[in-house]
């Protein structure tokens, strides 16, 4: 797969990384939903994390293919989000949740970009009036 880079929403292979996502959801484990989910992610050093939705009996208990894909993205090294792209069956732009914008934002912050069914959208227009570590410091002083 060739890697998509940073920068601006054109500067980004936003079929390499819908492509990396369909891989992924084709991978998930959604045996009670049947809905799975598949995520790609370009880091700010030039390489891709992804992930995909695990469920389990307990249905409170399931993890969001956003989950897996920032999992990665700590495990492997750290950085920020720059561009994601996550994806249903269909294989076409699916908006992650409310929790799952929340993980965005905290990784990617203000400037990521996120592809969405409307097209790409910065994560101020996805999650706007955002909570963050910002508002954590200004509540401790």
């Amino acid at each position: 797969m060739t890697e998509p880079t940073a920068g601006s929403s054109t500067d980004v292979d936003w079929e390499a990384l819908r492509l990396r996502a369909v891989e992924l959801m084709e991978r998930a484990y959604a045996p009670y939903s049947h809905f799975p989910v598949g995520v790609a992610g370009l880091v700010d050093g030039g390489r891709v994390v992804a992930g995909c939705n695990v469920e389990n009996a307990a249905y409170g208990v399931a993890l969001c293919a956003e989950c897996g894909m920032v999992s990665e993205l700590h495990a492997t090294g750290g950085g920020r989000l720059t561009a994601v792209f996550c994806v249903g069956s269909d294989g076409q732009a699916l908006m992650p949740c409310g929790r799952c914008r929340q993980l965005l934002w905290e990784n990617g912050g203000p400037e990521c970009l996120l592809m969405t069914p409307e097209g790409v959208l910065p994560m101020t227009a996805v999650l706007p009036q955002a909570f963050g570590v910002d508002d954590l410091r200004h509540a401790h002083g």
